[in-house]
């Protein structure tokens, strides 16, 4: 009897010491949040010179960040450096081509120009951050088509990209940088 107690307790032994051994050697388990979080590219905007557009600009981010994955944009705390510099003009609105990478500059201009002939101030902000992302015009084009601003008409307020601007977005920023795709650097104006 004893020796079959010694060899049960010998035998629970050997099975802890081989699972803590084992566990201690198996390779920790992926944690998909932090794969799909990794790649993620931060841009900040500066919009602290575009008074009366406030609105129009947090739509157009969060109409952004929604629907693209591996791009997202915060607003720049006061005193920090950001890679979208956001106006408000006279004009009509324009940005430079991007896409704008981590340290880069891009600059958006929301002219009023446009909203005084009937254009939507959410669209034109999500249109031309749009371009900052790197995107350019696709005019004439419809509504559906974000990129093809204003020539979409004055009726238009849609404010969201469409499948294959998100997927073209994407691929710019796939892995994590915008490196493979050099920013355009031109100035788009988006007048009709």
């Amino acid at each position: 009897m004893l020796t079959s107690r010694w060899l049960k307790a010998a035998g629970v032994a050997a099975a802890i010491t081989l699972a803590t051994a084992t566990a201690a050697h198996a390779a920790p388990a992926p944690d998909p949040a932090a794969e799909s979080t990794a790649a993620v590219v931060t841009l900040r905007y500066d919009d602290s010179r575009a008074g009366g557009w406030e609105a129009a600009i947090s739509a157009g981010v969060a109409s952004w960040n929604a629907n693209v994955a591996n791009v997202k944009l915060v607003e720049a705390a006061p005193g920090t450096r950001a890679e979208i510099q956001i106006v408000a003009t006279s004009g009509w609105p324009q940005a430079t081509l991007g896409p704008v990478r981590p340290g880069g500059q891009a600059r958006v201009e929301l002219g009023s120009q446009a909203v005084t002939e009937g254009h939507d101030k959410t669209r034109i902000a999500a249109h031309e951050l749009g371009h900052s992302l790197g995107l350019p015009d696709t005019k004439p084009g419809p509504c559906s088509q974000l990129m093809s601003g204003s020539s979409a008409g004055t009726a238009c307020t849609n404010a969201v990209p469409n499948a294959a601007e998100r997927s073209r977005v994407e691929s710019f920023y796939a892995g994590g940088l915008a490196s493979l795709v050099p920013a355009d650097g031109r100035i788009l104006v988006d007048a009709p």
